[in-house]
């Protein structure tokens, strides 16, 4: 097993600068770093975590505070954490994963006041977020995997929720879907402010605005009962729907079953597009989901790499980033078939054009109602 003197006389300097490599007391040029770094590599030294922490007076642990509910995680959940654990991994730092209920407080101030975390990563996010405060309280250093309504001084990550909903609605539109249903989480986590949900909500109304046609969203409990519970409600607000986008992944499966029991077939006559969906999910279906594919992997890795400059750096800058959904289409989406309101000649069905849509306060002139969640 390789050690520290190892790594000292292949890179050609003192076993004091590996040290000091290992643990931050000092600071050393980029260069040295990186010649040491590449003979720890060569040689495959494995530092003593504890010594390396009592030396730093660091634990060499990073919180990921994710709140889990009976459900537990899934695929693309887990995504997050994966690239989020590599990243840690490749730092030398530990992973560690925290279920702390977003509502509990108290829980999260006792974690932080043990000192174990070096820092924390914060998911589940919504626009007004207690936890930021408490771990702000506690000089607990964090990067936000979603975005508070506020985030000045905030570093971020998250998913560029305005561009993924107008790509998914443009790949609908263009094949000829005039009746278009969001089928996004539950009301009660909308309530809850949510930021996804409550994001997409905002886009999903002022991308259909844009094309002209009328939006509805129907919320969903995040299970495949709600799914079939929320095409109920669809088809009964809107019997000539012709696609289903959906940010629900539970709920999804509860679709495609409900649109089965009914004699629809997927996408001949009805389209679903899945959203913030990982492959393995998508593939899953039959057919297999056209997707909003997720970045998950990327952004848990690149906000690791943000919660790392912070703890290296008194005064790294502040970073706020978004990636979008990339677009993969498979079986579960194809050109319009059934005929809507406007195919039938149904005039009381046609939808305004977005210029005349009243502009009362909604987000890039939709009526402030949709915006609101009037819908």
């Amino acid at each position: 097993m390789a050690t520290m003197h190892d790594v000292a006389r292949l890179a050609r300097v003192s076993v004091s600068t590996v040290s000091y490599v290992l643990t931050g007391a000092r600071p050393i040029s980029q260069a040295t770093r990186d010649k040491v770094r590449a003979a720890m590599a060569e040689l495959d030294y494995q530092p003593h975590a504890m010594a390396r922490g009592l030396a730093s007076r660091r634990s060499r642990i990073l919180g990921l505070l994710l709140p889990i509910d009976e459900r537990g995680m899934g695929a693309t959940e887990t995504a997050f954490v994966t690239g989020a654990a590599s990243a840690a991994s490749a730092a030398g730092y530990h992973l560690v994963l925290s279920p702390v209920d977003a509502d509990d407080l108290d829980g999260l101030r006792r974690l932080a006041s043990q000192r174990m975390l070096d820092g924390a990563l914060l998911m589940e996010v919504q626009l007004d977020d207690d936890r930021v405060a408490v771990l702000r309280e506690a000089g607990v250093p964090l990067v936000l995997i979603g975005r508070t309504g506020d985030t000045t001084g905030l570093s971020y990550v998250d998913i560029d929720f305005d561009r993924t909903v107008r790509d998914a609605v443009a790949h609908l539109v263009g094949l000829g879907h005039r009746r278009i249903v969001y089928v996004n989480h539950s009301a009660t986590t909308i309530a809850e402010g949510y930021g996804p949900a409550l994001r997409t909500r905002d886009a999903f109304a002022a991308a259909m605005a844009e094309h002209g046609v009328e939006p509805l969203m129907i919320p969903a409990e995040n299970s495949a009962a709600g799914g079939r519970a929320a095409l109920d409600t669809a088809f009964g607000r809107a019997p000539d729907l012709t696609a289903i986008l959906a940010m629900n992944e539970s709920a999804v499966f509860g679709i495609l079953g409900g649109l089965a029991g009914r004699g629809l077939t997927v996408p001949d006559d009805v389209s679903v597009v899945s959203m913030v969906t990982s492959p393995q999910v998508a593939e899953l279906a039959t057919p297999a989901l056209t997707a909003m594919t997720s970045p998950g992997s990327a952004l848990g890795r690149i906000a690791v790499e943000a919660l790392l400059c912070h703890l290296e750096q008194d005064s790294a800058p502040i970073h706020q980033q978004l990636l979008p959904c990339t677009l993969e289409v498979r079986g579960s989406s194809g050109p319009s078939g059934r005929p809507t309101g406007d195919a039938a000649g149904d005039d009381e069905q046609e939808a305004q054009p977005a210029a005349a849509l009243p502009r009362d306060g909604g987000p890039r002139g939709v009526p402030a109602r949709y915006s609101r969640g009037e819908w």
